[in-house]
């Protein structure tokens, strides 16, 4: 991708410190991007993978917050 501006470089990619900070989890099927937050809490930014049906649900819309027990896989 090219992409022509005549802003600085560090202007355009300061934002790449806050994108790394984010997760993908999957709750309930439904992949979503998450900022974690202390408690094991995390806050929805965004759906990446579910049915339609799921951007209706208020539960999962962006800037709820959702809790979750992090689980070891053997």
């Amino acid at each position: 991708m090219t992409h022509y501006t005549i802003i600085p470089e560090e202007y355009y990619w300061e934002n790449e410190a806050v994108q790394q900070q984010y997760q993908e989890i999957e709750v309930s099927g439904i992949l979503m991007q998450v900022r974690m937050e202390e408690g094991n809490k995390a806050t929805i930014i965004r759906l990446l993978r579910c049915g339609l049906d799921d951007y209706l649900n208020p539960a999962f819309a962006p800037g709820q917050q959702i809790m979750f027990l992090p689980m070891l896989i053997k």
